[in-house]
């Protein structure tokens, strides 16, 4: 077991959640139950995914977690575009939050490219 609070990637991906609700919090009142929340529970997939895998046994579960954390920020990175071209967030907000996805993500890639050569 390991603890992901040591994890230079949860930290950002926590983070990556903090300003999405903060930049979610304008969006119209109708999306509250839409876009608002769908784009909400992609973003704390993310850092909880790895928070799951890190509480599983072995490197293959954690592994396995991580993908689907890769996967969750691909769905933010899509939920920020569509975002953007509803006009609910400014192009700057979308490029920033998207520029965070991308790199937790690649984060991400890291974390499980090092996974497996422990595993060799």
């Amino acid at each position: 077991m390991k603890d992901f609070r040591g994890l230079a990637v949860w930290r950002q991906a926590h983070s990556l959640v903090l300003d999405i609700y903060r930049a979610t919090g304008s969006f119209p009142k109708q999306e509250l139950f839409g876009l608002t929340s769908q784009i909400r529970r992609a973003a704390a997939s993310i850092p909880t995914n790895i928070a799951e895998g890190c509480g599983r046994d072995g490197d293959a579960e954690l592994g396995r977690f991580l993908n689907i954390a890769k996967g969750s920020t691909s769905e933010v990175e899509y939920l920020l575009q569509l975002a953007r071209d509803l006009n609910y967030i400014e192009l700057q907000t979308e490029e920033q939050l998207t520029l965070q996805t991308v790199e937790i993500r690649k984060m991400l890639y890291g974390l499980q490219k090092s996974l497996r050569q422990e595993k060799s």
